[in-house]
C-alpha cells in the first residue's frame, strides 16, 4: 500500500542526508585548510592589527550571505552536530515537491510539507544524533503527521458514548464502494457489540435495493427500503424511527451516488442533512482517485458538512495522495481504509502507523 510514495520519500531522505553530510565535510576540510594557512602565517611572523583580527573573526563565524559560517559549521560537524544551510537542500526539496505532486498529493499540502521540513532543518544546530538521516527522518515524520492527522478523533468511542440511535450517513459518487463499505461497518460495529440497521437512501439507481439487501441478508442485519424513486430523506428518517423503537444502536444510511457537480442531487443530500440531522456524515471515495477524490471531498463537505472520510481500494493505491491530502484540505479526518472486498477488509486509519509505514519503520 502506497509503495510508490514510500520509494519517493526514501529517495528524498537518502539524498538529503547525503547532501548535508557532503556539505558539512566540505566545510570541515575548508576550515582545516584555513587553519593550516593561519599557522603558516603565524610562523612567518606576520601580525594582524586589532581591526584585522576582528574582521577575521567575523569571517570565521559568518558567510557573505549571513549563514552560520564555514568554520562554525565545521566545528559543529566535528562534534557530531549538524548545521543545515538554506542552499543545501533546495535541489532535494524541489525533487520532493515534484515527487509529492506526482503521487497526487494536493498542491497546498505539498507546499505545507516542504515549509515544515524547511523550518525543521534549515538554520538550526541540532543535538547530536547517530546520523544526519535521523534529522531528515524526524522532519519528514513531523511534516507528514501535520497534514495526515488533521481532525483525528476516536470514531468508535464517539459512537459508543453517543445517545442512541446514532445515525451515520454515507456520501460519495457511484462506483467507489460506498454500499460495500456500509456493509463492512455494519459487521465492524456488530463485532463490537453495537447493533445496526441499514437504510437504502439510494432510491434512484436500479438494483440499489437488491445490492444492499444482499449485504444485509448475508450479515443478518435489518434493512429499511422504499420503492425506487422515493424520497431518500424519508427512507433514512424511517430507519431512525425503526432503530429508536427497536433499541438499535446505529443507523447506517446509504445515499445515491452523485457527482459533486450535480446541483439537484447535491441539494437532495443537503435535504437529508436537514431532515435527519445525522450524527455523522462520512464521505467515501477511492484512494486510487488521488486528487479527484480530494476535490470531491471538498465539494461534498460544502454541500453537507462531512465529519470524516473513508478511502476504499487503499490496498491497490501506490500513490497515497488522497490519504495524505483529504484531511488537510477539508479539515476532516480519514477514519477508515478499505483494503479488499471481504467484510473484514476495513482498517482504522492510524496516522502514526501510516507514517511509520511510509518511512519504512514498521
Amino acid at each position: 500500500m502506497f509503495d510508490g510514495l514510500k520509494d519517493k520519500l526514501s529517495s528524498f531522505r537518502d539524498d538529503a542526508a547525503e547532501e548535508v553530510e557532503e556539505q558539512a565535510e566540505a566545510a570541515e576540510a575548508e576550515a582545516e585548510a584555513a587553519t593550516d594557512v593561519e599557522t603558516e602565517t603565524a610562523d612567518s611572523g606576520a601580525a594582524e592589527t586589532d581591526s584585522d583580527a576582528e574582521a577575521s573573526d567575523e569571517a570565521a563565524t559568518a558567510d557573505d550571505d549571513g549563514g552560520p559560517g564555514r568554520l562554525k559549521r565545521a566545528a559543529a560537524f566535528a562534534t557530531g552536530r549538524v548545521i543545515i544551510e538554506e542552499g543545501d537542500l533546495e535541489d532535494q526539496l524541489w525533487d520532493l515537491e515534484m515527487a509529492l505532486l506526482d503521487s497526487d498529493v494536493e498542491m497546498s499540502v505539498a507546499e505545507e510539507m516542504l515549509e515544515s521540513i524547511r523550518e525543521s532543518l534549515i538554520g538550526e544546530m541540532r543535538a547530536q544524533v547517530d546520523t544526519t538521516e535521523e534529522l531528515v527522518t524526524e522532519a519528514l515524520r513531523d511534516a507528514l503527521l501535520d497534514v495526515i492527522a488533521v481532525g483525528q478523533f476516536d470514531f468508535e468511542r464517539r459512537v459508543r458514548e453517543a445517545d442512541k440511535p446514532v445515525t451515520i450517513v454515507f456520501t460519495g459518487i457511484n462506483g467507489v464502494g460506498k454500499t460495500t463499505t456500509i456493509a463492512k461497518l455494519s459487521q465492524y460495529f456488530e463485532q463490537r457489540g453495537l447493533s445496526t440497521v441499514m437504510a437504502n437512501g439510494d432510491t434512484y439507481r436500479a438494483g440499489a435495493n437488491e445490492q444492499i439487501s444482499e449485504h444485509a441478508e448475508t450479515l443478518g442485519t435489518e434493512i429499511i427500503t422504499h420503492e425506487q424513486g422515493g424520497d431518500p430523506a424519508a427512507v433514512v428518517y424511517d430507519a431512525v424511527e425503526y432503530a429508536d423503537a427497536n433499541d438499535v444502536d446505529v443507523v447506517l444510511g446509504d445515499t445515491a451516488g452523485r457527482l459533486h457537480t450535480s446541483d439537484d442531487l447535491m441539494e437532495q443530500l443537503s435535504k437529508i442533512d436537514r431532515v435527519v440531522e445525522p450524527d455523522t456524515t462520512l464521505f467515501v471515495d477511492e484512494a486510487v482517485a488521488g486528487q479527484d477524490a480530494v476535490e470531491r471531498a471538498r465539494e461534498f463537505d460544502d454541500a453537507a458538512a462531512i465529519d470524516g472520510a473513508i478511502l476504499t481500494k487503499a490496498d491497490a493505491d501506490s500513490s497515497g495522495g488522497a490519504a495524505i491530502s483529504i484531511a488537510y484540505v477539508t479539515g476532516k479526518p480519514v477514519l477508515f481504509l478499505g483494503v479488499g472486498q471481504g467484510y473484514d477488509d476495513i482498517e482504522r486509519f492510524e496516522p502514526e502507523a501510516l507514517v511509520d509505514s511510509l518511512l519504512g519503520e514498521s
